[in-house]
């Protein structure tokens, strides 16, 4: 037992190297009495931008725990702790005659392939795309004019989309799990602070390094990676897995994990086909709008001297209604990318490095879209939604994955920005001036039209102010959710086949998506033998 000691605040000019002094003046006791603390939570409190200061939260090891808590019994904010156990099941008893293959390499695909190799299940890893080395200079060549590569692009490849994403590891989850994710990120190279920020950031600059960490870790444990290897189709006989075609060939197996993304639109249709059960669901889409990165900073930090401590400022609003709009994955000091898995057509998203130094600022700005809301009852009737409006879009980016751009005025007065508008923007390919009003369904443009004043009513003017929009996006979740078993994480009538992360409609992100990963591998483990475990009988 320790304690945990909460709301610890203190201005940002302290450093974090002398909270144990401060949790020691608020436990009543000297600093030296402190055995060993760790922080469990920081956040920043912005709520004054003249007085910034970051919230702790500690575990704290003392000689008198019942002494303390019996002269601070009335400060709720020091009270006994033990830390929930990570949940490492024992290896179960089945035979487990074939090793499992794992179709994708993004993060649900990499967390469950590193616990089953960490357990001795030798998983192969089967990536479409191509390794982390030669995707980079893919999406530079891309970038720069080059033509799309339909197998190795920004969603497809090592890491998959996540590698070259912006990096953020918010998640709503908490507990062991999510700690024993953010852990193996730490091991694989990102900053040991991930574990208790409350906005961790990696920076797409760090994210193939540690993509390519993983690798290495999971073949060092017999684990096993093929690229430019496509799953094509599934053999399923009698209910119960027993292979998959892929570009490569035939393999062999019983259990297969599917963290496909939700950018593989080809394996939707191959899997609908198959009757693998899957329905519509509710998905996230919008625009992106960018700033210039100092009118955050000026609006959130208030003095100069701030910047230097915190860095860019980022930034989290909503306007709540019928429909909520709210800003997604802003990128402080970022750039605005293409999202792009198909040809003929043009989405965009966004990615910020480590260092946050682009002088932009820019962020979704998303609302929902419903089932009933699609066009259609087919499963995949949100896939060809996005693909209506993708296929405009790339029509308005005069067919070379141009991005299309308004400013918000000329948008909130529905008129076209007209050619001659210059802005000095961060897509890289090349920007081209258009009405966004027909890159939407009518319904999510009416939300964003009603909700970016109210925005910028709460910043006093400061937030649309020298922004653009651009757009569309519409990548913000899955639209489609593969129906699986709560308790065994298989697909019913497809023994053997467990759909995971943001592409089977089960997480919202990269720590979402990695655990949900690993709880379909501890679902292997608890009932099959290791390969390793079955050699040694």
């Amino acid at each position: 037992m320790s304690l945990k000691v909460t709301n610890i605040r203190l201005p940002v000019e302290i450093p974090e190297i002398e909270l144990a002094t401060h949790v020691a003046q608020k436990l009543g006791i000297n600093t030296s009495d402190v055995q060993s603390y760790r922080i469990i939570r920081k956040s920043l409190d912005a709520r004054s931008s003249h007085d910034l200061c970051f919230v702790y939260s500690a575990e704290v090891s003392v000689p008198d725990e019942s002494g303390i808590l019996r002269n601070l019994r009335e400060d709720s904010s020091i009270q006994k702790y033990s830390a929930v156990e990570f949940d490492d099941p024992l290896c179960g008893k089945q035979p487990f005659s074939e090793r499992p293959v794992i179709v994708g390499s993004g993060p649900a695909g990499l967390l469950a392939g590193y616990f089953l190799a960490l357990k001795g299940y030798r998983p192969l890893i089967i990536e479409r795309g191509f390794p982390v080395k030669e995707r980079v200079p893919e999406i530079r060549r891309f970038d720069k004019g080059g033509d799309f590569q339909n197998e190795n692009n920004y969603l497809f490849g090592e890491g998959g989309a996540g590698c070259f994403s912006d990096g953020k590891l918010t998640c709503r989850l908490s507990g062991p799990d999510v700690q024993w994710v953010l852990e193996r990120f730490v091991d694989c190279g990102a900053r040991s602070s991930i574990i208790y920020e409350h906005r961790p950031h990696l920076g797409s600059n760090k994210l193939p390094m540690i993509c390519r960490n993983f690798r290495r870790k999971i073949d060092a444990m017999g684990g096993e990676f093929r690229f430019e290897c496509r799953l094509e189709g599934l053999d399923v006989v009698d209910g119960q897995v027993q292979g998959v075609m892929t570009s490569s060939g035939y393999l062999k197996t019983a259990h297969v994990i599917l963290g496909i993304g939700h950018s593989a639109r080809d394996t939707y249709q191959m899997l609908y086909d198959l009757g693998v059960p899957m329905f519509r669901k509710a998905f996230q889409l919008g625009l992106r709008i960018e700033q210039p990165q100092n009118q955050v900073n000026e609006h959130k930090y208030g003095r100069q001297e701030y910047l230097s401590l915190l860095g860019a400022a980022d930034y989290t609003m909503i306007t709540k209604g019928k429909r909520d709009l709210y800003t997604f994955c802003m990128c402080a000091g970022g750039i605005v990318m293409p999202s792009v898995s198909e040809p003929n057509m043009f989405c965009t998203n966004g990615m910020s490095n480590s260092r946050h130094d682009t002088g932009y600022a820019n962020s979704g700005i998303m609302t929902t879209i419903y089932p009933e809301e699609f066009g259609s009852d087919h499963p995949l009737a949100g896939i060809e939604l996005q693909r209506k409006y993708e296929s405009i879009a790339f029509e308005l980016g005069e067919k070379n994955y141009l991005c299309p751009i308004q400013s918000t005025r000329d948008f909130l007065k529905q008129r076209k920005t007209e050619a001659g508008f210059r802005y000095q923007g961060t897509y890289q390919r090349g920007v081209v001036t258009a009405n966004l009003n027909s890159v939407l369904p009518p319904i999510v443009i009416s939300q964003i039209q009603n909700g970016l004043p109210i925005m910028d009513q709460k910043w006093r003017g400061a937030f649309l102010k020298n922004a653009i929009l651009a757009g569309p996006e519409m990548r913000g979740s899955s639209p489609i959710r593969i129906d699986r078993d709560r308790q065994t994480y298989q697909a019913p009538e497809f023994r053997g086949l467990y759909p995971v992360g943001e592409g089977a409609g089960y997480a919202g992100g990269i720590v979402s998506a990695a655990v949900d990963g690993l709880l379909s591998a501890k679902k292997i483990v608890e009932e099959f033998a290791s390969l390793e475990l079955k050699a040694s009988q």
